[in-house]
């Protein structure tokens, strides 16, 4: 009987996923991590209602499978925009791991935020903070181009999270303006052997892009019966300009029925 919040995700949901989770005896010659996309959409391919604002799109049954994801992966890494709209918790409660059950920390993920402005303001309610003080997850490491405010360092630094500052040009756009080939091997120099990326819309197109889409190893998607209708946050990467050609194009693909949701997953290397 799972207690504290604790989830319980079946043995038999867990088979369907293995072709698509990290590999363990990947080579370690490669200089980024496994990288698995996992992100829930509706019929219309939206995200959510519109931009900042927290839209639940996941079932019961398909949210415990994404804390299992996360158990499996080193690494978990969203967005400044989500980080900033949702306050989300970046940990893992399936039963069994720690502070759900098992011990220290074992098998909670190494959150990871893309904040190349600086935007994310953290305070001492902030929730990720709060898990890292009670034992039941791990303070972020926020990648940023910008040099952080002492009060952000300091709040981090008391829980064992750390900004990670790249030396890359920035802009005033809304979009990432870090390499992701240096984001995935600053993490890797790290220790990181797998990360896991949720979003938000910008960092789930930017990543889909040709030039990017090729660092992405699986790709397990979640579908909710329902649509957002226009105006939302939609998946929807660019495309090369003056190509025909899809931008990317899963292979290996199974689906699953989790609840009323379906779950979709492919791989995009050969």
């Amino acid at each position: 009987m799972a207690s504290r919040g604790e989830l319980i995700y079946p043995e038999d949901d867990r088979v369907f996923l293995k072709p698509y989770l990290p590999v363990p005896d990947r080579s370690q010659d490669s200089n980024v991590p496994f990288v698995t996309l996992t992100f829930a959409t509706s019929l219309d391919s939206a995200l959510s209602l519109a931009p900042g604002v927290q839209t639940a799109l996941s079932g019961p049954q398909s949210k415990t499978m994404t804390h299992y994801l996360r158990c499996k992966h080193d690494a978990i890494m969203i967005g400044v925009g989500t980080a900033i709209a949702d306050d989300p918790s970046l940990n893992c409660r399936v039963q069994g791991v720690g502070g759900y059950g098992g011990e220290g920390l074992t098998g909670q993920p190494q959150p990871v935020v893309v904040d190349p402005h600086g935007r994310w303001q953290l305070t001492s309610k902030t929730k990720i903070l709060n898990l890292a003080r009670e034992g039941r997850g791990k303070a972020p490491w926020i990648l940023t181009s910008q040099t952080p405010s002492v009060e952000n360092v300091k709040l981090l630094e008391q829980v064992g999270g750390c900004y990670i500052v790249l030396n890359t040009p920035t802009s005033t756009s809304e979009k990432p303006t870090m390499a992701w080939l240096d984001m995935l091997r600053a993490v890797k120099d790290r220790g990181v052997e797998s990360i896991m990326i949720e979003g938000g819309g910008v960092i789930i197109n930017s990543l889909l892009a040709a030039d990017n889409a090729d660092l992405i190893d699986s790709v397990i998607v979640t579908i909710a019966p329902t649509w957002l209708g226009q105006g939302g946050v939609v998946v929807s990467p660019p495309r090369t300009e003056g190509s025909s050609l899809p931008v990317a194009r899963l292979r290996q693909t199974k689906w699953q029925q989790l609840g009323e949701d379906v779950v979709l997953c492919g791989v995009l290397k050969a």
